[in-house]
């Protein structure tokens, strides 16, 4: 991830097509070492190309992945259909609560535990 930011970084300070070595100059500017297999291996893999159409491209391919964290979304359709099918016994307990936190209330006949 590193050589394609410093790649990238080149590609925005206007650098059309980086070398390795140019990669490699940015990476040591601020302290890390690159890894040479890897290097060579983006060297290759974005020559020729041009950065604008590959981010295009990218973004193309990301939209069409489903996102919103499928699990979450499964669990949220279980609670709603689980909410639709004991909604009467939803609204039932709702009063019960009112009921119980009224009793409370008389309880404390307005002194607290610390007064």
């Amino acid at each position: 991830m590193k050589h394609l930011a410093a790649y990238l970084l080149l590609g925005l300070g206007g650098n059309t097509s980086p070398s390795a070595e140019d990669v490699k100059g940015v990476l040591s500017s601020v302290g890390i070492d690159a890894d040479e297999e890897r290097l060579e291996k983006l060297i290759k893999e974005l020559e020729g190309k041009d950065l604008q159409e590959l981010i295009q491209e990218g973004s193309q391919k990301l939209a069409s992945v489903p996102s919103g964290g499928g699990g979450g979304a499964g669990a949220g359709g279980a609670a709603a259909g689980g909410a639709a099918a004991g909604g009467e016994a939803a609204a039932e307990e709702k009063p019960a609560e009112k009921e119980e936190e009224k009793e409370e209330s008389d309880e404390d006949m307005g002194f607290g535990l610390f007064d």
